[in-house]
């Protein structure tokens, strides 16, 4: 099994971090990952413009599961900007989640972004398409 020190090494600039609110979810949503089921996620513009350090078309993302472990790493192939009220069905079923439609795309990322601190249907995502490129 690879650190995530090992994983950083291996991909210079990888940043580790967990898909999903809750550690069940981590794992869910990591699970979905490997199998192919999920090649899209996005979220708020707001949180991205906070972190230190943003991904980038190219970046190489290290996901862990719900105890912080290693599972895989991603490639980051596209990113855009679009308001949740513009998320399409098709990048709804990239997602990966639910019954893949976008009625339950719709639902569990207001419930998310509300509990993160902010919802609106006009707010600002960013939505990332990725490429599995390692399973751990």
């Amino acid at each position: 099994m690879c650190t995530v020190d090992e994983l950083k090494i291996k991909y210079p600039g990888a940043n580790a971090w967990q898909i999903g609110d809750s550690p069940e979810l981590a794992n869910a949503l990591a699970d979905l990952v490997i199998k192919g089921l999920k090649t899209a996620s996005c979220g708020s513009l707001a949180a991205y413009q906070q972190e230190a350090f943003a991904p980038r078309i190219g970046s190489h993302n290290i996901i862990l599961n719900g105890e912080n472990v290693p599972v895989c790493v991603i490639r980051l192939v596209s990113m855009r900007l679009v308001r949740f009220c513009d998320v399409t069905a098709e990048f709804a079923r990239k997602e990966g989640e639910g019954d893949l439609s976008l009625a339950y795309w719709r639902k569990e990322h207001q419930r998310f972004f509300t509990q993160e601190g902010y919802f609106a249907e006009d707010m600002e995502l960013i939505a990332e398409e990725f490429d599995v490129v390692e399973v751990l």
